[in-house]
């Protein structure tokens, strides 16, 4: 079984797999929308770069519920085998992976705002597994280290919202502690 990360999954899986291929999948595009963390949107003119694990024998059902645990618990997900296309030159047909995509029904779902409210909102949030601000540059460094040639427009125009907004917040945090 592969299962294909394009957020956190990307860096930090969570569970045992026999191997990894970076590559991407066609027809969705990442969008910062629920908890403003990354789920895919249909969009039939883009492709999402990530990363499919392998998993095999007892690593599948462990795999499994641990990811229905950590994607699925609150409600509001979908599972979707799509076609991985990794980016190796040699690499032969595209590979059929899960994903897991958060829905409009996503308790967390906040959808659609501009690129400096959704930074501003990241910089306001955390989940169980970190902060948001992490998750946000963590995701953009993979992109640009893996898969330097894929755009991602929305990743990176958020990041450059945030990264223009930090420097404020420390301004304001120190100036808070003089006075």
């Amino acid at each position: 079984v592969w299962i294909f990360g394009y957020g956190s999954l990307v860096w930090r899986p969570g569970f045992e797999f026999t191997s990894r291929k970076v590559g991407f999948i066609r027809g969705y595009s990442r969008r910062f929308w629920p908890g403003r963390v990354v789920t895919l949107l249909e969009d039939c003119a883009a492709c999402t770069w990530g990363v499919a694990y392998e998993v095999r024998g007892e690593q599948i059902p462990a795999s499994l519920e641990y990811l229905n645990m950590r994607e699925a618990v609150l409600g509001g997900y979908d599972t979707k085998l799509v076609k991985f296309h990794p980016q190796e030159k040699d690499a032969e047909e595209p590979i059929l992976a899960l994903v897991y995509i958060a829905t409009p029904q996503n308790p967390s779902y906040l959808g659609p705002a501009s690129e400096e409210d959704i930074a501003a909102q990241i910089i306001v949030s955390s989940g169980c597994a970190g902060h948001n601000i992490e998750y946000l540059l963590r995701l953009a460094d993979f992109m640009r280290y893996f898969c330097p040639q894929a755009e991602d427009k929305h990743l990176f125009s958020i990041e450059e919202a945030l990264i223009s907004i930090l420097p404020c917040l420390y301004y304001t945090e120190e100036s808070l502690e003089e006075t």
